[in-house]
């Protein structure tokens, strides 16, 4: 099946996304450029995030009222990333040979059959068509389906003269009058009236005779007119008269061809839902007629159709990757589609990319100072709201200008961005520590899943997470807990070891929680303050100070 069997390939989704337990620095950069690359023009650019926000990321987009990405968990390939963006449907009501004309107008081999609301109702297919039509024009059985007046005046290009409930849908049975009067007369005697459709031409007896028994209608073939008085006849009578431009021969192949669609489509075959894995969808393309599948959303409503040719094509989405370039810390599922993009200031992982990209990786504290100088390298005036959670995510991801990992260019970046938005640095810095440092009420597991990054050193896996509090005061008072629930990632990750550093923001120092293989515990060289914690003097990064030490440690 071509391209064209079943519509036009969706414009592509860029989206651009964090790594997948995402902080403050990782939602705030994917916003930002997402604003960048639409205002230089580009409206396919869509900022997402793989998790939940955190409190202080709450408070930042909340604060300066700024539209949250949108969630997305997974990439896994689904429905959406690979069907074609194709609205052609036909409403049940409509004839099948308006439909079959516009599946030959639009090149296409299916055509979704909807109800009036858009909701999905049936599949018309060629398989579906044939043996449908087969049934009406079998010779050896009389032609009886349903239609209406409209519907047989519109297929057979009809002037309409007369027409009486032409919307009522009815069982319709055809005579062609093309026998003698008593023939004809015997053949309409076995029929109730009402159901029947008489085409003749210029034959005022049978003309006569129909009108006489009251007929449904009279489709007056080859341009022939009907006389004034039998008109007259007919309308009290309550016999629709259509005057068709066809011959008899063609009016009775036509006609049949004006049974409305959902009666002639395969309303067995269901759709599958925008969000369904390939893994269902393959399954169910291979056991339709058609090899092609109407996609709904979760409303029913048509939104696509997809085909076996589809899933052999290059998805509908792309990726940009921000604040991580390591596939471990991305969000599942990425590795199917193409990378267009990496801005990171991370260490370098390992991934390999079938075209050449663009990557921009800088030793900066945070990727928003980055994301902040394409503005200015582009020449892009920021937007005043931009602009604030910019300064927001380099004052997060750097403990307002006074982590290990802060560089001029960060402070100067900042001070551009105070500029813009006049919003005080050390305010600012304040409000959104404060904000970080909230734990009450939350359980252990969303605390250490939050900001949670993965990473690889040889054959070993490990994770590490960050929190910044004012205190840790609460954190050890619940040690057991957050203990517990890193040993349950760990063994669920069967990882080298899992560890929460809880950094204080008041003293610039950290607590490491660690639940670890006991042969690595051992060796560990880091100054233990009690069972599973250890103390972290003067260490507030985790990229730059921490990760460098664990992996060595590894080693």
């Amino acid at each position: 099946m071509t391209d064209s069997a079943i519509g036009t390939k969706k414009q592509k989704t860029v989206y651009i996304i964090g790594h997948r337990n995402p902080d403050t620095d990782s939602v705030v950069s994917a916003a930002a450029y997402e604003r960048l690359k639409q205002d230089m023009g580009f409206a396919n650019y869509a900022a997402a995030r793989g998790g939940n926000l955190s409190p202080q990321t709450e408070y930042i987009f909340e604060r300066f009222k700024v539209p949250v990405p949108q969630y997305v968990p997974d990439l896994a390939p689904k429905a959406s990333y690979y069907m074609r963006d194709s609205r052609e449907s036909a409403e049940g009501g409509t004839s099948l040979w308006t439909a079959i004309a516009r599946m030959e107008e639009s090149n296409t081999k299916v055509l979704p059959v909807v109800n009036a609301d858009g909701t999905y109702c049936a599949l018309l297919h060629y398989n579906a068509f044939v043996q449908n039509i087969l049934k009406v024009m079998n010779p050896e059985k009389e032609a009886i389906f349903s239609t209406n007046i409209k519907l047989v005046t519109q297929t057979l290009s009809a002037q309409s003269v007369l027409a009486f409930n032409a919307d009522e849908i009815f069982k319709c049975v055809v005579i062609v009058a093309a026998a003698s009067l008593n023939t004809f007369k015997s053949a309409l005697a076995q029929h109730a009236p009402e159901n029947v459709i008489v085409i003749t031409a210029d034959r005022a007896d049978i003309q006569k005779h129909c009108v006489d028994r009251g007929i449904r209608a009279l489709a007056l073939t080859g341009g022939v007119t009907m006389e004034k008085a039998l008109r007259d006849a007919a309308e009290k009578k309550n016999v629709s008269v259509l005057l068709t431009p066809y011959d008899s021969s063609e009016a009775a192949i036509l006609i049949n061809y004006s049974a409305p669609v959902s009666t002639m489509a395969d309303g067995d075959i269901k759709p599958v839902n925008i969000s369904d894995p390939l893994r269902k969808v393959r399954p169910l393309l291979q056991a339709s007629p058609s090899r092609a599948l109407p996609v709904v959303d979760d409303k029913n409503m048509l939104v696509g159709v997809i085909s076996e040719n589809d899933l052999l094509q290059e998805a509908n989405i792309e990726v940009i990757l921000v604040d991580h370039n390591e596939l471990s810390q991305a969000v599942e599922g990425v590795e199917n589609y193409v990378i267009k993009e990496v801005i990171d200031h991370h260490r370098l992982g390992s991934f390999a990319t079938k075209t050449p990209i663009s990557f921009i990786n800088r030793p900066v504290g945070a990727t928003s100072t980055i994301i902040a100088s394409l503005y200015r390298q582009n020449r892009m005036p920021i937007r005043k709201e931009i602009a604030s959670i910019l300064l927001s995510g380099i004052l997060a991801d750097t403990l307002a200008l006074q982590s290990f990992t802060t560089t001029e260019e960060d402070r100067e970046t900042a001070e551009y961005l105070s500029n813009i938005t006049n919003l005080d640095v050390q305010a600012l810095g304040h409000d959104i520590m404060t904000a970080a440092s909230k734990i009450g009420g939350r359980n252990a597991g969303e605390v250490i899943r939050q900001d949670m990054k993965e990473y690889a050193e040889g054959a070993h896996l490990f994770t590490v997470s960050q929190i910044e509090v004012d205190t840790p005061a609460e954190i050890l008072s619940r040690k057991k807990e957050f203990l517990d629930e890193l040993e349950i990632e760990r063994r669920a990750r069967k990882a080298l070891f899992c560890a929460l550093m809880v950094t204080d923001i008041t003293k610039l120092t950290s607590l490491l929680f660690i639940a670890g293989q006991m042969e690595f515990l051992q060796t560990l060289k880091v100054p233990r303050q009690e069972e599973g914690v250890y103390q972290l003097h003067d260490i507030v990064s985790r990229k730059k100070q921490l990760v460098p030490l664990l992996t060595e440690q590894i080693k």
